[in-house]
This record gives structure tokens, sequence and C-alpha cells, in this order.
């Protein structure tokens, strides 16, 4: 076999903030004078390199996994069903988790009532500091205690509804959740409130959650940043100064804070594993088609991906179960295995995982050491360490960002005329860029998904993950000269989504979970890439993960249960 030449490039282009960027994105913007930036923009961007190249395989529309066995039936949902985990053991600073809210309302140390009081004198603290966190946009200080009291009734009758009953969960406003709109991260959408629950957030609150509002993310999610000039920039609980990462920006940072041990996100191009790589909590984007995305904003149809961000991998999984399983509203959920946790264990003995040497190493020094170190504790409780090599990551790179941007234009269509304006600078800029993308491009885009399928799925026949740092960098810090409009940083942003857009294009299943800390003191996340179907292996691998780091505490903190 020829070896896989590894073509991905880190990028220098000029960085654009305040006014340069308002000039830049008014000539972008205007048919009269894009023409003079728009072809070096695509150069840089690959697009005229991927226009040249040859692509046999039929175009790939929708990355579904085939699945032989018998399928998952739709039964009403049974939140009472969770698996009994055994509780997380934590080193060092000790997030709040599911089980011990659980036993804090069983034991009569606190109620739900009591915690939801905390739950919005911490949001308010958190938003009235400064810099503000942004993590929480959206609360109804009523809606939330009227929860909180029938949960704590609940309790008193000795009738919880499962181990979430009472647990603060917090919701990006990318998902549908009463009584609030759904902004998408906008001024001018999510005017209304949301006719109903989202599937994901009604299965929560089957389960008893207390779903305390929605979170900050960045516009449209089409930035990996958190940036966001009409709500307020999401800051990063161990580190003010910095980024928390996008687009699920406010969950991550709502569970770093504190203010809730779990929360939902949306991963249309690693915007619930970046964010949680950077606020150092565990994130997971199931395989294409297992969590249903019933009201969800219609975004990127063929990437998008619901999950959860938890503080640990336990209530990642405790999480997961609840949200995944076929939906009769979503019919692409409807060919899918049942949903299991058997086999989360603390075990990674017999499990292979593969490292490409020349993608695993593309990251900042500090942060790559980190992550060796993580895979050299694997190997030492029994997992086997093997080589790998996927061609073509470049074109897969490509293929991605031609994709998500056709798609997200398309879906801002209808707004476009009439709001074009209201878009954030660097919303402006990108779906400037992605109009100039033609049906040839995204045509092409979809048969070299068909081929990045085929060398993900070559690869995982022989192993059972593949491991990667989650992002090139740790956290960036925010620039002043950004604040409070944004900035286009190209170079920055290519770093960032080195190894997570394969998961997407591919429909694969994908982790990020803490492996450490860089040298300053900000979380290093790690991803692991799966088979289609197999979340659970990706959740052990987490929560062994777990078990080795010494977890350290944020900057920012909200003991809700007084730890």
């Amino acid at each position: 076999m020829v070896p896989a030449v590894y073509n991905l490039a880190s990028v220098k282009m000029p960085r654009l903030a305040g006014g340069m960027l308002n000039v830049f994105t008014a000539l972008l913007s205007s048919p009269a004078t894009n023409w003079m930036i728009r072809g070096s923009l695509l150069e840089s961007a690959g697009i005229k390199y991927f226009r040249k190249i040859t692509v046999d395989e039929a175009p790939t529309l929708q990355p579904f996994a085939p699945f032989e066995g018998p399928l998952a039936g739709i039964n009403p949902f049974d939140p009472a069903n969770l698996p009994d985990l055994p509780p997380a053991r934590q080193h060092g600073f000790a997030y709040a988790t599911v089980r011990d809210y659980a036993e804090a309302y069983r034991t009569g140390t606190t109620t739900p009532s009591q915690v939801a009081e905390k739950v919005l004198a911490a949001i308010d603290d958190s938003n009235q500091r400064v810099p503000a966190l942004r993590a929480i946009i959206k609360c109804d200080r009523d809606n939330l205690l009227a929860q909180a009291h029938a949960a704590t009734e609940r309790f008193r009758a000795g009738k919880p509804l499962s181990v979430f009953d009472g647990v603060p969960v917090a919701v990006k406003d990318e998902i549908d959740q009463t009584p609030y709109g759904t902004s998408v991260g906008t001024k001018f959408l999510g005017t209304m409130p949301a006719a109903q629950d989202a599937t994901v957030v009604a299965r929560m609150r089957a389960a008893g959650a207390l779903m305390i509002g929605k979170t900050n993310m960045h516009e449209i999610g089409i930035g990996v940043t958190g940036l966001n000039p009409h709500h307020g920039c999401a800051r990063n609980p161990y580190n003010v100064d910095n980024f928390t990462g996008g687009s699920s920006s406010g969950s991550a940072a709502a569970v770093a804070a504190g203010l809730c041990p779990v929360a939902l996100g949306a991963d249309g191009g690693g915007s619930i594993r970046i964010p949680s790589a950077f606020c150092g909590v565990v994130g997971l984007k199931s395989t294409y088609g297992r969590v249903s995305e019933m009201g969800a904003a219609p975004l990127c149809w063929s990437v998008a991906h619901l999950g959860p961000l938890a503080a640990t991998a336990e209530d990642a999984a405790l999480a997961w179960a609840i949200m995944a399983g076929p939906d009769a509203y979503d019919t692409n959920t409807l060919r899918q295995p049942s949903p299991t946790l058997d086999g989360f264990m603390l075990d990674v003995r017999g499990m292979t995982f593969g490292i490409y040497p020349s993608w695993f190493n593309h990251a900042k020094p500090s942060l790559v050491a980190v992550c060796e170190k993580m895979v050299k504790e694997f190997e030492q409780r029994g997992a086997h360490i093997v080589e790998i090599e996927i061609p073509e990551l470049n074109e897969a790179r490509i293929a991605h960002v031609i994709t998500i941007s056709s798609e997200m234009m398309t879906a801002m269509e209808r707004y476009y005329a009439k709001h074009r304006r209201d878009f954030g600078l660097d919303v402006q800029t990108n779906l400037a860029l992605a109009r100039s993308f033609t049906a040839l491009d995204y045509v092409r885009a979809q048969r070299v998904r068909t081929r990045t399928m085929a060398n993900f799925n070559r690869v995982l026949a022989d192993v059972d993950a593949i491991l990667t740092p989650t992002t090139g960098v740790t956290a960036p810090g925010i620039p002043l000269d950004a604040l409070p409009n944004g900035e286009s940083d190209l170079t920055t942003l290519t770093e960032i989504m080195r190894f997570v857009t394969p998961g997407n294009l591919t429909g694969l299943p994908a982790i990020s979970f803490p492996a450490g800390y860089d040298p300053d003191g900000l979380p290093v996340g790690m991803q692991a890439i799966g088979r289609a179907w197999h979340e659970t292996e990706l959740l052990r691998i987490a929560r062994v993960a777990g078990d080795i780091i010494e977890r350290r505490a944020p900057q920012v903190h909200y003991a809700l249960l007084g730890k």
C-alpha cells in the first residue's frame, strides 16, 4: 500500500478586527466589490485546489451508517430504567455530579427548590461580574421555581422520576425549549416562544431535570470561538480572559462553572467537542441519526448532531441514554440499534487505539505532550496503541467547509435580504463567502464525503477508536479589539478545527474528554473517534481518562450543593 500523504497544513491569514473588519465585510458582502477579494479567499480556503481534484465516487448526501441486526423500537420513554452507574471517582477538584444531586435530595441535605434558588443567584452573579460570564442568556425565574417545586414534592412523596429529577440542565439556544424563543444566537430570531420542546428537551424534562434556561452560542453556529456580538462574549470559567470555544459556548461554560452538571449542545463542525475541550468538560457527538433533531434549528442538515456536555463521563453517559434512540418525529433516527450502556466499564484492557502520528502531532507542542501522556496511561492500563494512516484529510476538511457553509447559507436565505446586516461581522463574512460556492462545489464535496467515510471505516475495521487532540490549541485569549463586534482570524480557526470536522462529515461518533492542562493552566481536550453506533466505547474511554487525570478548579465556579 502506498503510504498516505499527510496534507493538512497550517495557514497564515491576516487577522481582522475593528474598522478593518468593517471595511472588509462591506467589500465582501457587496456584489459590486466582492470580486476584488473573493478570489484570494477561495484560494486561501483551498476551494480552487478542491475544484481541480478528481473524484469518481458517487455523492453521499447524508452519512447514514448501515446496521445489520434488530432495530430499536419506538417505545414510551421510561427514564426510570437508567442504569445504576457507580459514582464517579474524581481526583483533585470534584464537580458536583448528577448522582451527587440525587443523593443530596434523597438524604434531605437540600431540595430541588433550594437548588433552584441557588441556580438563579449564580446565574445573576455570573452575568453581573466583570467581565460577565454570559453562559446563560435566558432564564425564566417563575418557570424554574415551578419546576423545582414539583420536583421537591415528588421527593417528599418518595417518587422521583429518575436520577435526573431536580438536576439542573441548560439548553443551547439552537434547541427549542418552552417557554423561550430560539434565537440561534441572532438578534432577530426567536421573538416568540417555542411552540413545544425539542425531543431531547422533552426527554430530559420527562426524567425530571430542571431546565434552567438557554445558553449562549456563536451566532448561527458558524464560528468556534463563542464571541457573540448580540448576547455578549461567553467567557471561559478557567480563565475569563479566554474564549470558551463554540458554537455551544454557553453550554460548556455553564457546566464548567457549576451552574449545571449537564447541558445540551449541537455539533455541526465540532461545536460540542471544541468548547468541551476548551472548558475542561466531556462532550459527545453521537453517530449521525442516533439523537433526534426534532426541535433543533435547521442549520446544517447533513452534518448536524445534538448531544450532551457534562462534567464527567458518567453524567454524559446518563444524559446520552435519555436523549438517544428513535423518534417518530425524525425519520433519520428510525434505523438504529437500541442505545445501550452495556460495557460502560472503567477499563480499556484489550481495546486498540489508532494514532496517525502526523495528524496527532500537528498541534501546539505543550498540548500534544499532555495528550501523549494520556496515551501512555491508556497503554499502561492495557490498551494497545497502533500507528495508522488516513489519506486526504485536507480534501475532507474542504468538503466539510463547503457542506456546512452551503447548508447554513441555505438555511439563512429566507432572512438574508432583510437581515444581512443584522448578523455579526464574522457571520456576514462567512455567509458572503458561502454564496461563492456553486452546486458543483457542493456535489463534489459529497463525493469526497463518500471517499472520506470509506477511508475512516477502513481504519476503524482494525481499531476500536482513533485518538487525536480535540483542538490544535488550547483556549485562545480574547483580544480586546475583537469586542464587542468580533474578529476574523482564519489562522487560529484552522488550528482550532483541525481534528473535529471528520466526525461530522462521516457521521461517526466522537467524544472530547479532559486530558490535563497546559502550562498556563488551561484545559486540554482529547478526542476519540469511534465506529458507528459504538458510543458506549467512547464513553468508556472518557471514563477511564476521568479516573486518570487530576482535575483543577475553574477560576469561576458555583458550588450549588455547598461543595
